[in-house]
């Protein structure tokens, strides 16, 4: 075990001299990853923590990029009684288990292929790890993501946009989503016209009317459901339609405005009014004035969802519509020194006392989203990123400021970098609710990760 250990110091110390003799020529690089994941153990599901040693090789040609993800988790002398087993790999990222198949397993390998850029090209694509994908305003679908299980678990979605104007055709657009290639679970997309466009780049011309569609075929996916928590199951969809008009375009000053309303699966109904935009070009802000019935939950699809879906679902399922409530959201970003710092924060509740009794109706709570990010180049070569999302703020603790800061319903991640040369040094720590766990109670998953990369 020492002697892996000075080899492994010996890898990081010879690659950085090879990457400084040869350069990444026409757009290829590649990355030794070492380091250890906390990980479930595949017979016993005990947390356990799991060697791994990968290499992240990345093609980029123009618009065209591809990266790979070949990493081999495994334990060293897994069993202190039995020296003769020398090393033990994660099977779980190469043999099908339970519910899973091959194309689970190896089409993450790919990390991600893309092709173009969203908001910057007419037409993008984008295949593997998916981590804020809206479409419309979010009313239906904010800021999607399908990396909520790693490091255990990578999964190879699909994000799509075709704008007509790359034909010719500005009147009609569209976007394209779905979570898993590989079972079709989430899919959905944004289908767009701009009726007004032929009167070019002029305020009437930028109008968009839209309609979304998004379906989630098995809502139980990822939900363990040995103990019958759950007695059936259905699709679960969602509709909506907005106007979107942005009203001023310039890079001081930007306004958005428009309205959107959804229709979900048990029929209750959800319409908000809002603004969004820029001012001196690197503050950003939104409001919204909300109106929902009760049974509506808001950004149905939103980052945590694949955490929360069978709650979801089973809320839904189960909730009728109710009266409708008025509720409000307000936003504020900023970003400063070439953005090196980013800033953003959500913040959205009804215009209602929070119900007295416990209730598992999300717009009937406050709700905080906030994330902070800090780029390499500002503090030397220190790098951090970190988020924070709290649901039903106030159910855990009627204080709303002592309830705010309790982990209870929330999920909090945190990365970490340090790099020197061509080595980086990273932190990975996730802390999440879990509301499934102790026969419902609740309770916390907690996944960690220490690496150590080389780029060359």
């Amino acid at each position: 075990m020492k002697r892996l250990f000075l080899v492994m110091i010996a890898i990081l110390m010879v690659i950085p001299l090879w990457a400084q003799e040869g350069g990444s020529e026409k757009g290829f690089s590649a990355g030794l990853n070492l380091g250890t994941d906390l990980l479930p153990n595949p017979d016993t599901g005990v947390m356990e923590s799991w060697s791994k040693l990968g290499l992240r090789p990345d093609l980029a040609l123009g618009k065209f990029g591809v990266g790979l993800d070949l990493t081999l988790r495994f334990q060293l002398y897994p069993d202190p009684n039995d020296n003769t087993k020398i090393i033990r790999v994660y099977e779980p990222d190469w043999i099908p288990q339970a519910g899973s198949n091959v194309f689970d397993l190896y089409l993450p390998k790919i990390l991600y292929v893309r092709y173009g850029l969203r908001e910057v090209d007419p037409i993008y694509v984008k295949l593997g790890s998916i981590s804020d994908f809206s479409l419309g305003n979010g009313l239906i679908v904010s800021d999607y993501a399908n990396t909520r299980f790693l490091p255990d678990r990578r999964i190879f979605g699909l994000q799509l946009g075709v704008d007509g104007a790359a034909f010719r055709v500005p009147y009609i657009g569209m976007e394209v989503l779905t979570g898993n290639l590989t079972k079709f679970d989430v899919i959905g997309g944004r289908v767009y016209l701009r009726p007004l466009a032929f009167l070019g780049k002029s305020l009437l011309g930028r109008l968009q009317v839209g309609a979304t569609a998004v379906l989630d075929q098995d809502p139980l996916l990822y939900f363990d459901n040995s103990s019958n928590t759950y007695a059936s199951t259905s699709p679960a969809y969602v509709l909506g339609a907005d106007l979107t008009l942005p009203l001023l375009t310039g890079q001081l000053i930007s306004l958005v405005s428009y309205v959107e309303g959804a229709r979900e699966m048990n029929d209750a109904l959800g319409a908000v009014a809002g603004i969004r935009g820029r001012v001196l070009g690197f503050i950003r802000y939104g409001a919204e004035a909300r109106y929902f019935q009760e049974g509506f939950i808001p950004a149905y699809f939103d980052t945590n969802y694949d955490l929360y879906r069978a709650e979801r679902f089973d809320y839904i399922q189960t909730t009728p519509p109710g009266d409708f409530n008025m509720g409000w959201l307000a936003k504020i970003g900023f970003d400063l020194f070439q953005e090196k710092i980013l800033f953003t924060a959500a913040l959205d509740g009804p215009l209602a006392p929070i119900p007295s009794v416990a209730s598992d109706n999300a717009s009937a709570y406050p709700h905080l989203k906030g994330s902070f990010f800090l780029k390499e180049g500002l503090i030397g070569g220190i790098s951090f990123s970190g988020n924070y999302e709290k649901y039903f703020i106030g159910r855990a603790d009627s204080n709303v400021f002592a309830d705010l800061i309790n982990p209870t319903d929330a999920v909090i991640g945190m990365d970490v970098n340090y790099k020197t040369g061509a080595t980086l040094l990273t932190l990975h720590y996730t802390y999440k609710w879990d509301p499934s766990k102790n026969s419902g109670a609740g309770g916390f998953d907690v996944s960690s990760s220490l690496s150590v990369s080389v780029q060359f």
